[in-house]
């Protein structure tokens, strides 16, 4: 069951997006108490589809002055939530643009084969990558609990990753994070996954319109995405600032101290402070009577500031080219998004399959299913493994040392649904390839060798103005 958030807690509007969440997590259930009833809740609902989220809150609330609370029954929102009269009609707002913008699966595509289809015809394919793409290269997916990072997080005394990668958390004690970090820092060494060239072969193709990456671990660059087909949503371990002086350094600057679990301090700070000390450092006769008045000395010493990997923190306010990206130009281009390796909880990733025009198709890989946003295939299993089958059904030719020699997938459908499918290694074990075909994959795919290693459509302003306000 999704925690309920408290406004309390919050000093930001942010706590209605939370609300939102929430409810459509764990919708109100219509006890008919406000005597509304299933043919009431439809009208209103099928009116909401027919006017539009504006001009629908102007008609039922502000003309015929119907009880915002009692709308809210219609959109699955509690009526005795704890907040305000005003907040209350925020989240109804957002509650009821979420309903209308909130895209339909489109009937004419359900197989794996239409997927492949689709990676054949469309030109313009926008990609929603999460950590479940780097998941084979042992970086862990810090939201699953069958893992080390979860493991020591919860024997931190944290239950959420959120509390963690909190900006107040982080300059309040910045060795919560130091602590941590380490098991997420990425190695280089170990090369990119499948996915990974999946993507830069989009890329090769001319078929990539935009990588929208939510990993912190910069591996999309090391595939050799160009930077003007990246957005990292969340920035990444490429460079480092100081909370202090700003400055910015690159990243590998305080990967040691990360490592090691140490506090990583500015160098800039550290020569400043060291400078004007030198300066400042004269003999001085001191009185008698002044002997006594150091004990606060140590307080006015400056210290350096310390050092954050540039990756957004919660608190943090997501870069602006993400929004003007998507908004201006992506939402507008693409036609296909493929969504690979992510739950898709985190806003305002989570809305963007809602806020692309609805006759463009989606493609959901990744190992579980969701069902808070409706995709026209979902894909499950090993992301890896996925892409290589629809690269292998699109006959395109998709090379990686980590993918052996007559590797095959079983791809099975998901009973009950018409458009999942279930898709896993024919074999588990085949000796790697002796006949790897070196010109056609970009150096950068390769792995290096580790012996001994183990019905809406979206109109542009629209779109524009619902995104960055309801988000």
């Amino acid at each position: 069951m999704p925690t309920k958030p408290s406004a309390e807690d919050d000093d930001s509007e942010s706590f209605i997006n939370d609300y939102a969440d929430y409810f459509e997590m764990a919708p109100y259930q219509n006890d008919g108490e406000l005597g509304l009833s299933t043919a009431e809740i439809k009208a209103l609902r099928d009116r909401l589809m027919e006017m539009g989220p504006v001009k629908f809150l102007e008609e039922v609330v502000e003309n015929e002055g119907v009880d915002p609370r009692r709308v809210g029954i219609v959109f699955n929102l509690d009526p005795d939530l704890d907040i305000d009269e005003a907040d209350f009609l925020k989240l109804l707002g957002c509650t009821i643009a979420r309903t209308y913008w909130k895209r339909k699966k489109l009937p004419e595509y359900n197989t794996i084969d239409d997927a492949a289809n689709l990676l054949k015809s469309c030109k313009n394919i926008l990609v929603i990558t999460g950590a479940g793409i780097s998941t084979s290269l042992g970086i862990p997916d810090f939201r699953s609990k069958d893992n080390g990072f979860y493991t020591k997080l919860v024997a931190m005394g944290y239950f959420e990753p959120e509390e963690v990668f909190d900006i107040h958390t982080f300059d309040d004690d910045p060795s919560v994070f130091y602590n941590l970090a380490g098991d997420i820092l990425p190695d280089e060494k170990q090369g990119i996954s499948p996915t990974h060239a999946f993507i830069r072969l989009l890329q090769d193709k001319d078929r990539l319109q935009t990588n929208y990456s939510q990993n912190i671990d910069n591996l999309e660059a090391l595939a050799g995405i160009h930077d003007n087909r990246l957005i990292q949503c969340h920035g990444s371990f490429a460079t480092a600032s100081c909370r202090r002086c700003k400055v910015k350094v690159p990243g590998n600057e305080i990967f040691a101290e990360i490592r090691n679990k140490e506090i990583a301090r500015c160098k800039r700070c550290i020569e400043e402070i060291s400078e004007t000390a030198s300066v400042s450092k004269r003999p001085q006769k001191r009185s008698k009577l002044n002997d006594s008045d150091d004990s606060g000395e140590d307080d006015d010493i400056p210290q350096p500031g310390v050092m954050k990997p540039d990756i957004t923190f919660f608190g943090e306010q997501l870069p602006n080219n993400f929004f003007d990206r998507f908004t201006d130009r992506d939402a507008q281009a693409a036609d296909l998004v493929i969504v690979i390796g992510t739950s898709l909880k985190v806003a305002p990733v989570s809305e963007m399959p809602n806020y692309l025009p609805h006759v463009i198709p989606h493609i959901y890989i990744s190992r579980e299913a969701i069902t808070h946003v409706e995709f026209d295939i979902q894909l499950l299993g090993d992301c890896d493994d996925v892409v290589f089958e629809l690269c292998r059904r699109a006959g395109w030719s998709l090379k990686h040392d980590m993918i052996p020699r007559g590797f095959r997938t079983n791809v099975m459908p998901v009973e009950g649904h018409g458009h999942h499918w279930r898709v896993t290694p024919a074999v588990k074990e085949i000796e790697d390839s002796q006949d790897f075909d070196e010109q056609a994959t970009p150096e950068l795919v390769r792995r290096p060798s580790t012996s001994g290693a183990e019905n809406h459509t979206s109109s542009a302003p629209h779109l524009n103005a619902m995104f960055k306000t309801t988000l």
